[in-house]
């Protein structure tokens, strides 16, 4: 583990985050600020048609409400020429190629079987056509998106949560057919560029890993370390998502809690406090330890999650 580990949180202001979103950024925050390190808050903006103005406030707001300070911000929207010089340069080392196939096609791609790659990997359908020179027919004016070759690597790390890991890194979008820098390579660049030791974030993100480890090393930057959380559920046991009710701050606020309290609910969910324990954000950074958290998924249940009768205010709210 990084002595200090500076880190960040990186929401899409796409929608309200839910309790599975404060959580990542609970034990992002914590674990920086235990270390004295640096907290970054970046949003990930590229997706320009999902990005709603109004969640870059709504997102400042429930992190401030939880304590959540912040030493800087970015949004990806604003460093676009930063990941257009690192496509270039692995373009002039002749490190990609163009593809020409669909969303379905990739997908149907996708899940067919191909040996010891993993689930949902490219198989490298265009890249044939590339080495000659040709283009597929048929695709009329769409322009290709941009895909590293990436010699099928296998890379391995180990996980400050997950432990140790391992996968196959296949044919990665760089760059999409309208010409937005994809969300691996936008990351890789933005992790080094705010000069990172670790990235906290969730396991539904694990299986990018090896390919974001093998993308800094080809470019030749510093690959931070990783902690992957357990997702939080909804109580059919399926990602969390705004149809299982009162999963956001203002929702949990509107059945009668308080941010200090949805902060301690979500720090006992990972084993740093016991349930309806009040502690302090700096209480919590002092007992802070990521030996303790958690390593199953936080399941909630359809009563804490419905405001007639969710839990109310209590008489000894912390700050």
């Amino acid at each position: 583990m990084p002595a200090v580990a500076d880190g960040r949180f990186a929401p899409s202001p796409t929608g309200p985050l839910h309790l599975g979103n404060l959580r990542t950024a609970l034990v992002a925050w914590l674990w920086s600020r235990s270390t004295a390190g640096r907290f970054v808050l970046r949003f990930e903006d590229l997706d320009q048609g999902a990005v709603r103005a109004e969640h870059y406030d709504s997102q400042r707001r429930d992190l401030s409400l939880l304590g959540l300070e912040w030493d800087a911000e970015h949004r990806q929207s604003n460093q676009v020429e930063r990941y257009q010089a690192a496509i270039a340069r692995l373009e002039r080392a002749r490190l990609t190629y163009p593809c020409w196939c669909s969303r379905r096609e990739v997908a149907a791609a996708a899940q067919a079987p191909h040996g010891d790659w993993p689930e949902g990997a490219y198989p490298g359908t265009c890249r044939p056509l590339a080495s000659v020179g040709q283009v597929r027919s048929g695709t009329g004016e769409r322009p290709p998106a941009t895909r590293l070759r990436s010699e099928g690597e296998t890379v391995s790390f180990r996980d400050l949560v997950a432990g140790a890991r391992s996968g196959r890194v296949d044919d990665l979008v760089l760059r999409r057919g309208d010409g937005t820098p994809s969300y691996n390579l936008a990351v890789v660049v933005d992790d080094a560029a705010d000069d990172l030791d670790l990235v906290v974030r969730g396991d539904d993100l694990l299986s990018s890993t090896p390919r974001q480890i093998h993308l800094a090393t080809t470019l030749g930057l510093r690959s931070p370390s990783y902690a992957h959380l357990p997702l939080v559920l909804g109580p059919d046991g399926s990602r969390l998502a705004k149809r299982h009710g009162a999963v956001t701050l203002s929702d949990r606020m509107a059945t009668g809690e308080q941010p200090g309290q949805v902060r301690d609910r979500l720090a006992a969910s990972i084993g740093l406090l016991e349930q309806g324990e009040r502690v302090t954000p700096d209480e919590l950074v002092d007992r802070f330890d990521p030996a303790r958290i958690v390593a199953d998924p936080w399941v909630l249940a359809s009563d804490d999650l419905n405001p007639a009768t969710g839990p109310g205010t209590g008489s000894d709210e912390a700050p």
